[in-house]
């Protein structure tokens, strides 16, 4: 359970950004419904990852890789849920999501997912990037692909950090939460 109630998205100062987040996202999700506390965050953060996710270059594979990555080496199964179905949309197999926990002895990836991946990593784990592995994923993407992989990886692991923080979890019951604040 979250460790603070959700916001109530029908109250009359959460109503119109929790319906453009239904227009444009389809649902209220856990994490927006947590966001909501705060207007003006909740509007950034929406008009930020509607960029990283819909506006850019990278290949959505790509993108929803690093994301699932990024999951795994934070420990954040709300993220993961979220973005598997959206990783097999985008084209990545269901092997290769599994994989996602050990890549570097797996097979399934291509040179171009291995240098995205070891970057993915460097910059989760470490937050600077080895010049080798850099030299690695800058040959395989072109610069305007590379800004955006490494937005991409910065704002999934501001996503992770804040879902565990706040242990925000996909099964609670948001309803409730909600009403429990009135």
């Amino acid at each position: 359970m979250a460790r603070l109630a959700y916001a109530d998205p029908t109250k009359a100062e959460t109503r119109p950004l929790a319906e453009r987040i239904i227009r444009e996202r389809g649902s209220v999700l856990h994490l927006y419904a947590m966001l909501m506390h705060s207007g003006p965050v909740a509007e950034g953060w929406l008009r930020y990852l509607t960029a990283i996710r819909h506006e850019c270059q990278l290949s959505g594979a790509l993108r929803e890789m690093v994301i699932m990555r990024i999951a795994t080496l934070n420990g954040a199964p709300y993220e993961a849920a979220q973005h598997a179905p959206i990783a097999v949309r985008e084209g990545l197999t269901e092997q290769q999501v599994a994989a996602l926990t050990d890549w570097q002895g797996s097979d399934l990836f291509d040179e171009t997912q291995c240098a995205v991946l070891a970057y993915c990593d460097a910059m989760t784990r470490d937050i600077r990037v080895p010049d080798a592995v850099f030299a690695r994923v800058r040959r395989a993407l072109p610069d305007r692909e590379l800004v955006e992989l490494t937005a991409t990886i910065g704002a999934y692991n501001m996503v992770s950090r804040f879902l565990e923080a706040l242990q925000i979890d996909h099964h609670d019951d948001m309803t409730a939460s909600a009403h429990a604040q009135s």
